[in-house]
């Protein structure tokens, strides 16, 4: 496409009004579902690297590999710089190429704004942006050293942002107002402040000495009681929840008040552009966040972001943006995914690390959180061969998707994921135990202790009625017993795979006296190795008994491999 000046795209886009996307966040039992039209949607997903979509021959290149890898959704920057190389003046042919590529392979697209911010940094932001300093002023330290990050208390930065950004969305929905391809926005990308916990230019200095805005202090008091982040209700408590006051007075005179200060301009900030987008597109609007990981301090880490213990900040300042999102790079990946699946707060994740466990904590995520996206990052550079493990795993989740959206508000769906220091975990449903374990636990594979790597193994596990459970994922083992039959002490000897006792004599002697047996047993009736037809119905690849079950004592997925059972359980006594 040619470039065009803004004046006449805004002309056309007065006439042509709002678009009608087809994507939408739509919320039952309280927990949010990303809807495609009528149909409950799953991001199957993948992030482009930086720079594989500035050139129409990449993107061309690699669209069809993505389809070929599982994916049903493709993250893609757009840039500011190739979009308005020069000031007013458009050029969308990046944008066109992306959506009539993903069209032409069944995906659909989540655009990432790379606008005014990118990784804290402006590092997108056009040429004649950058060297009109004067104009468009930059963040300082506390030393008066500006930095190579745009100011976020100037209106010029925020009216050339906003412009760049209506006009890009005002193509999007002229061009993809009846197939919805683009499904959501990512506005700018790991927003933050780097260096210092908040800018000290004077502008944000004398913002800082100012009393707190009535905005935000309505909001505080509004959700003071039950609705804010412990972590934020703790530091206002900590001063008396006052009412009124300048930053330090409301939250404190350390690192992390500079922290608050700052998330909420640059909420305000992003909320202004999220009004922008909502009366163009009707698209859910998200953020990102880059972790505030290992140790680091506000300003080690990009600070005031949309993290986890700043959404109240967030929400107040940008009520118009869906949800935050965590980019995941660092260890412990249940316990950031807890903390970003909020109330309110449905769990998506844009990027992680591109990874041999993404497929397992892809299952995990949508399983344990009932999230509704999730993207590894530079999905380009994984191979489209099906020898990926992300490939299968996706595979799985798109024949799941229908069971995983009817349970995502209950209590009958769980995610499983371990490693070798968690490998087990223990699940009440009702009356019955279910006890999973990583597939390296079994007692005669040798790999549990040969110095093999335990690969992540995990999925997740839906009661679809009583005693009967679909179980998918990689690597998992799963006992069945009732609750009577747990609580009865019993002994025995350590089983081989033929169920018969290993040579070694290794025992698990009872303790205590005793007690008879009473009440019912759970066990085993049939299990199936299935595929789920796009009707919901069943298609039976083969059955496993015997060796398979352990003799009707567990059932599994072997490590390296992707199934989805169909398990049917029986009581006795």
């Amino acid at each position: 496409m040619k470039p065009v000046t803004y004046a006449i795209l805004l002309l056309l886009s007065v006439c042509a009004g709002v678009a009608a996307q087809t994507s939408s966040l739509r919320t039952a039992g309280g927990v949010s579902s990303l809807y495609i039209g009528d149909e409950p949607f799953l991001v199957l997903g993948g992030e482009l690297g930086n720079s594989s979509a500035t050139c129409e021959e990449d993107i061309a290149r690699i669209f069809p590999r993505l389809r070929r890898m599982g994916l049903n959704t493709v993250l893609v920057p757009a840039y500011w710089d190739l979009t308005e190389p020069e000031e007013g003046v458009f050029d969308f042919t990046l944008t066109d190429c992306v959506i009539r590529c993903a069209r032409e392979n069944n995906l659909r697209v989540v655009f990432l704004w790379f606008g005014v911010w990118k990784n804290s940094m402006s590092c997108y932001a056009p040429e004649w942006f950058k060297a009109d300093y004067t104009r468009f002023p930059r963040a300082e330290t506390s030393t008066g050293k500006p930095l190579e990050i745009a100011s976020v208390f100037s209106e010029d930065v925020f009216e050339a942002d906003n412009k760049a950004f209506g006009a890009w969305l005002e193509h999007i929905a002229d061009v993809d107002r009846e197939a919805g391809t683009v499904i959501m926005i990512q506005v700018e990308n790991e927003i933050g402040m780097l260096e210092e916990a908040r800018d000290y230019s004077p502008a944000a200095n004398e913002l800082f000495a100012s009393d707190v805005p009535d905005a935000l202090v309505s909001y505080l008091e509004a959700h003071k009681d039950a609705g804010l982040h412990p972590w934020l209700s703790a530091r206002w408590a900590a001063r008396g929840y006052p009412s009124k006051g300048t930053w330090s007075e409301l939250f404190g005179d350390d690192i992390y008040t500079g922290e608050i200060f700052m998330a909420w301009h640059y909420a305000s900030y992003v909320g202004r552009l999220a009004r922008t987008a909502k009366s163009i597109c009707a698209v859910p609007l998200y953020v990102n966040a880059a972790m505030n990981s290992r140790g680091r301090q506000p300003g080690e880490y990009p600070s005031a972001g949309p993290l986890a213990h700043l959404i109240d900040l967030w929400r107040a300042g940008a009520p118009d943006i869906s949800f935050i999102a965590p980019d995941l790079y660092d260890d412990g990946f249940t316990s950031w995914a807890a903390q970003y699946a909020l109330p309110g707060n449905p769990l998506f994740i844009p990027e992680i690390r591109l990874a041999e466990n993404d497929g397992v904590r892809a299952m995990y995520a949508f399983g344990e959180h009932g999230a509704i996206g999730f993207s590894p990052f530079s999905i380009e550079d994984a191979p489209d061969d099906g020898t990926f493990p992300l490939t299968p795993a996706y595979g799985l989740l798109e024949q799941l998707s229908p069971l995983i959206a009817r349970c995502r508000a209950t209590d009958a769906m769980h995610g499983l994921l371990f490693d070798e220091r968690t490998k087990e975990r223990v699940i009440t449903d009702g009356d019955l135990t279910i006890t999973c374990r990583h597939y390296f636990t079994l007692p005669w594979d040798s790999r549990a202790t040969d110095g093999s790597v335990w690969p992540e193994g995990g999925g997740l596990i839906i009661r679809i009625a009583r005693n009967e459970y679909i179980i998918a994922g990689s690597g998992v083992v799963a006992e069945f017993a009732k609750t009577t039959e747990k609580d009865t002490p019993g002994g025995g000897k350590t089983l081989g795979e033929d169920g018969f006792a290993l040579s070694d004599g290794g025992q698990n002697p009872a303790s205590g006296t005793i007690k008879p047996f009473s009440g019912l047993r759970a066990g085993i009736a049939s299990v199936g190795q299935i595929n789920i037809n796009p009707d919901g119905s069943f298609k039976r690849v083969r059955s496993e008994n015997g060796d398979q079950t352990h003799q009707g004592r567990h059932v599994r997925i072997p490590a390296g491999e992707f199934r989805i059972l169909h398990v049917k359980l029986y009581e006795y006594q």
